[in-house]
């Protein structure tokens, strides 16, 4: 599928060569600029084929075009998806639960890669998959999509330099007294290819959290990633004592009391990297986790008592039923 963009030239660049306008203006990697050159019309300017040192003049119309076909090694599906936005160049999904990001040994169908592979097909679309903000299997909520390579660079640029901002909802065991900064290295567990831990030689990993309510033996949560290693807010929150309610990776939660490790991606915020204007997405809280809450006060006959200050932390978090009907406004 290609993708093309095009820049004319102002005086900022004029007698630049062509390589210096991919790099500071399109803000191209050596590697995508290098692909761009096995092709004839992969750099052109006012409609002729250019060379990288080539110079370009004020008024030049710079032309690149990416090109690259499908990703083979995974099956499209008709899977639905629940999509909140679409452009040329970015996808940005509501995500399930239960449901893993790439195929892997044992799960090569059910995930999210067939599904939007078997949607770029059925729209004669040949593109590869290429996931910005990877959320684990049992985690739901916002997940962004990048069409081609030069996006998912960019919004990996934002992701590495903070631009990109990833905010979570979460329901934690406990009762987490105040919020916090979780600044721990983590890495790969020695005898496992799955688990992670904090450990003195790992990246450095951070976690901002604030608390939205306590429900006695529960507390539900926000969390904003600073960075963004495997598995990091499952890793932080169990490290202080706290891990996500449901997940029996890190924690000792029995599976039929809670269904899933309770964490929602809720918030996405990022630079469009082609018009330059901010991308903001909400997304309320999956059902189940409202369910839960809902169960927690039904068995403790609490009744939810919360602030306009906290109304707007919970922004997202739709509360459902019984819940409702138990807020009381505080002022």
């Amino acid at each position: 599928m290609d993708r093309v963009f095009e820049y004319k030239v102002t005086s900022e660049y004029d007698g630049e060569n062509i390589k210096t306008v991919l790099k500071q203006h399109f803000k191209m990697s050596t590697a995508l600029i290098n692909e761009l050159k096995k092709y004839d019309d992969g750099i052109c300017v006012n409609g002729k084929h250019m060379r990288v040192v080539d110079t370009v003049s004020e008024n030049d119309l710079l032309r690149v075009t990416l090109r690259e076909g499908a990703s083979e090694t995974i099956i499209p599906k008709n899977i639905p998806l629940d999509i909140v936005y679409e452009d040329e160049d970015i996808l940005v999904i509501n995500k399930p639960a239960h449901m893993p990001t790439h195929p892997s040994m044992g799960n090569y169908e059910n995930t999210v890669a067939n599904g939007i592979m078997y949607y770029f097909k059925s729209r004669g679309e040949e593109r590869v998959f290429r996931a910005v903000n990877r959320l684990d299997k049992d985690t739901s909520g916002l997940m962004a999509i990048a069409k081609n390579a030069y996006i998912h660079a960019r919004l990996g640029e934002e992701i590495a330099d903070g631009t990109l901002k990833r905010r979570y909802t979460a329901i934690v065991c406990g009762n987490l007294e105040t919020d916090g900064t979780i600044d721990a290295p983590i890495d790969r567990a020695h005898d496992s290819t799955i688990e992670r831990i904090v450990r003195p030689d790992g990246q450095r990993a951070v976690t901002h959290y604030s608390v939205i309510k306590r429900f006695g033996d529960y507390t539900l949560i926000n969390l904003e990633l600073e960075t963004g290693r495997t598995h990091q807010i499952r890793v932080h929150m169990a490290h202080i004592g706290h891990p996500l309610a449901g997940d029996w990776l890190y924690g000792t939660e029995d599976k039929e009391t809670v269904p899933r490790q309770m964490l929602h991606s809720c918030y996405l915020r990022f630079i469009h990297p082609v018009t330059g204007e901010k991308m903001e997405f909400k997304s309320e809280t999956a059902q189940d986790m409202s369910q839960f809450i809902q169960k927690i006060l039904e068995k403790n006959n609490i009744d939810l008592i919360i602030s306009d200050v906290m109304m707007e932390e919970m922004d997202g978090f739709e509360l459902c039923g019984k819940i409702k009907s138990n807020i009381n406004i505080s002022h």
